[in-house]
């Protein structure tokens, strides 16, 4: 199984300059709990990755204004894969890393999807493999500074 037998096909993106605010709109509109961060409107290339989860401990918990643009929270340089790649690679870079959600670039960093805990459960082929994945994601790890 490929990376592009399982993911999400053209997750929503936002831009670095949209607010705090407006990312958490799509989340809740979107029903996710991850944007991908692309460079222009225009072209989707990638260039971070937002979690409602860096929303609640880099904007509210440190008291920041919902006007905050997302470039100054937003994870830069995200761990990606192609959408050619086997998807037990993508499974250990989510496990060794640490990640729910791995975004599927082209060869120019061009979105083209997403995969998420939730796409490995409801549509991967092995049990086994997705208890594992959502183990090693969920153990405790350092968290990033505040």
């Amino acid at each position: 199984m490929t990376c592009e037998d399982l993911m999400t096909k053209e997750p929503v993106w936002c831009v670095p300059n949209d607010s705090a605010a407006r990312v958490a709109k799509v989340m809740k509109t979107e029903d996710v709990g991850s944007i991908p961060i692309c460079d222009s409107r225009h072209n989707r290339k990638l260039v971070g990755i937002i979690t409602d989860r860096d929303l609640a401990l880099y904007v509210v918990a440190e008291g920041r204004d919902a006007s905050t643009p997302v470039q100054s929270v937003m994870t830069r340089e995200p761990f990606t894969c192609k959408p050619e790649d086997d998807l037990q690679n993508a499974l250990y870079a989510m496990q060794r890393h640490q990640v729910r959600r791995i975004p599927v670039v082209d060869g120019d960093g061009q979105l083209l999807g997403i995969i998420a805990q939730a796409d490995i459960a409801t549509r991967g082929e092995e049990p086994e493999k997705t208890a594992e994945t959502v183990e090693e994601i969920s153990r405790p790890s350092t968290a990033r500074a505040a």
